[in-house]
């Protein structure tokens, strides 16, 4: 049950590691939640020492859990543990990863595929402006944009994901879902949280203190396939972001060179030297992820109806009028991208665009060369 993954999360001296801990020697959440003073002795990172203030407070927070539930309620907020069935996918290998999630808005399957746009809250305009650039293009190849909500490139990247009619994005915050942090970004979550969904690990209330920060950026790279940094100094949190999606959750990164005299090009001139792919259109970042699991790839599909034949009968759902004709017109036969635009009377980079994001979807696979064939 959520009440006991929040309890636990709740806990005094507690954090992800330790809470997976307790739920391993105990069996499941519910039963962590009961570990008595002599029995939290044998946790290794508690002990005798901790043992008791962790036993009170497991205690105190049960309370805490039922005020966070009532006011998720009250907020038309939700919150999810791993034993959720919309859980995020990506998040669910990673020892650090947070015990529960507080989410305004909704998790889809296809944010499975997702990629993480990153960097300076001191942007300059060209960094601004590439940032909603490349955030439109990978919302248009069907990608989630997932980024931290911040000023700067985060809020370029949430807003160029909306561009696109059927684009999503999702702001990780450090503070609680009822504190907006930078304020006047409040509009912004809120159409956020139509299309896609605001998450945090912090709990209602919770201010945007300085620590939160580095925690949450472990989840916007944890949620991703791949981390983009457009512009960062040698300081910034995006290059944390950067060393997590690298050395701890096997992610690749992507860097944007900039101007030699911006020393916000030094964050990622430095990344590109340390083996990050450049980055300067869409196709690099495509080219460079690795491929889903068949297995994951298939709770990409809107309609997840096994049998063949009736995945054949009922249109997938969230296709726009453009990308359901391109559908129409392949079968199970390769057909070539030159027969595709002839048939569609579409602009051929429309077709191409819209191939790329029907492939990603897993709606379509590439055959030999430029054709295609449904799957």
């Amino acid at each position: 049950m959520i009440h006991h993954w929040l309890q636990l999360s709740l806990t005094a001296g507690i954090g992800p590691i330790l809470g997976r801990r307790l739920i391993d020697a105990a069996g499941s959440a519910e039963l962590a939640t009961q570990l008595t003073r002599r029995e939290l002795q044998q946790i290794e990172g508690i002990g005798m020492a901790k043992s008791q203030a962790v036993a009170d407070s497991l205690k105190s927070a049960e309370a805490d859990a039922i005020l966070q539930l009532n006011k998720a309620s009250e907020l038309g907020a939700k919150i999810i543990s791993p034993d959720d069935e919309t859980w995020p996918v990506l998040l669910k290998p990673l020892p650090a990863a947070p015990l529960v999630l507080f989410i305004k808005g909704d998790l889809q399957p296809r944010d499975l595929q997702s990629l993480a746009i990153v960097g300076s809250r001191r942007c300059s305009h060209y960094g601004r402006e590439q940032s909603e650039r490349f955030a439109a293009l990978l919302a248009s190849a069907g990608f989630t944009i997932v980024s931290g909500g911040a000023r700067g490139i985060d809020s370029a990247a949430h807003r160029g994901a909306m561009q696109h009619p059927q684009g999503r994005t999702i702001a990780v915050l450090g503070s609680g879902l009822d504190i907006s942090y930078p304020p006047e970004n409040k509009p912004l979550f809120d159409q956020i949280a139509t299309r896609g969904a605001l998450v945090t690990e912090f709990p209602f209330g919770t201010p945007p203190n300085a620590e939160n920060f580095p925690r949450r950026n472990r989840i916007v790279s944890g949620l991703s396939r791949g981390v983009l940094v457009i512009e960062a100094d040698e300081r910034s949190g995006a290059l944390i972001t950067a060393r997590l999606a690298n050395e701890e959750h096997g992610r690749p990164v992507f860097a944007l060179p900039g101007r030699a005299d911006n020393q916000m090009a030094a964050g990622p001139h430095q990344l590109i030297r340390d083996g990050a792919t450049l980055v300067t259109k869409l196709e690099d970042i495509i080219s460079a992820l690795d491929p889903l699991p068949d297995d994951v790839k298939q709770q990409l599909l809107f309609d997840p109806t096994p049998p063949e034949e009736k995945r054949e009968s009922i249109a997938p759902i969230g296709l726009s009028d453009r990308q359901q004709l391109i559908l129409s017109q392949i079968g199970n036969e390769a057909s070539a991208v030159d027969e595709i635009i002839d048939k569609t009377n579409l602009p051929a980079h429309s077709v191409l665009q819209e191939l790329t994001f029907l492939t990603l979807r897993g709606l379509l696979k590439r055959a030999q060369g430029q054709s295609y064939v449904k799957v």
